[in-house]
């Protein structure tokens, strides 16, 4: 199973500057998605950037884009993203009115679709959707900046939403993002991730590429401990 563990470097915490280097850079080093948080300074107390730098960095990487929608009415952009190159959308339970409804707009384009949850938001919102989603996003952090403490009850949320999924028979995957380093990785694949996102362990470090084959190594190893 410590194969399947995709690391996802999170863009937040590049050097815009170098961004097609630094992507270049993680996808040598093994990198399987790039994730890609929106911001509008309303859901969330900051703001990104939107569709063009999307479809710039679309330019620059074979890899999947895996775009996380941090913007109240997510379904007014969800057309944009799509054409700007995203693979991946995942939208905030808390954001959207009409959840079923935008998670059908997300597949009805062919994109993988994921649903977000904040870390004070309950399991129990996803009970009817669940079926409708190719993952779920667990904040491990309160979003809205890069650099954060991991929220240490993350890991039992994880390991419910695991037997959930298990118990449903459904294919779901489980992506945490959120303050995740070289020394947390390992409990959060054995509580059931399968999608990791880092973002200022891996951009922060002097090499990402290595950064991202060091927490490859360590995620495989994490049942063989």
């Amino acid at each position: 199973m410590g194969e399947m563990i995709q690391i996802a470097p999170s863009i937040l915490s590049a050097d815009f500057a170098n961004l097609a280097s630094q992507i270049h850079s993680v996808e040598t080093g093994g990198a399987q998605l790039l994730h890609l948080d929106v911001m509008d300074g309303h859901f969330v107390p900051n703001i990104t950037f939107g569709p063009p730098v999307v479809a710039s960095i679309r330019k620059v990487t074979k890899l999947p884009l895996d775009v996380h929608l941090m913007i109240d009415d997510p379904d007014r952009y969800i057309n944009d993203f799509a054409k700007a190159g995203a693979n991946w959308i995942s939208v905030h339970a808390e954001a959207c009115v009409h959840l079923d409804r935008t998670l059908n707009e997300i597949r009805k384009r062919g994109l993988c679709a994921g649903v977000v949850l904040n870390p004070a938001t309950s399991l129990t919102v996803l009970e009817d959707i669940l079926g409708l989603v190719d993952f779920v996003l667990i904040m491990s952090v309160n979003p809205g900046f890069g650099a954060q403490e991991f929220i240490p009850y993350s890991f039992e949320k994880i390991q419910n939403l695991r037997k959930i999924i298990d118990q449903k028979g459904l294919s779901v995957k489980i992506e945490v993002d959120g303050g995740i380093k070289l020394d947390n990785v390992c409990e959060l694949v054995r509580k059931g991730a399968e999608i990791v996102v880092s973002g200022s362990a891996i951009f922060g470090s002097e090499n990402p590429g290595e950064q991202v084959k060091a927490m490859i190594k360590r995620a495989s190893k994490c049942y063989e401990i």
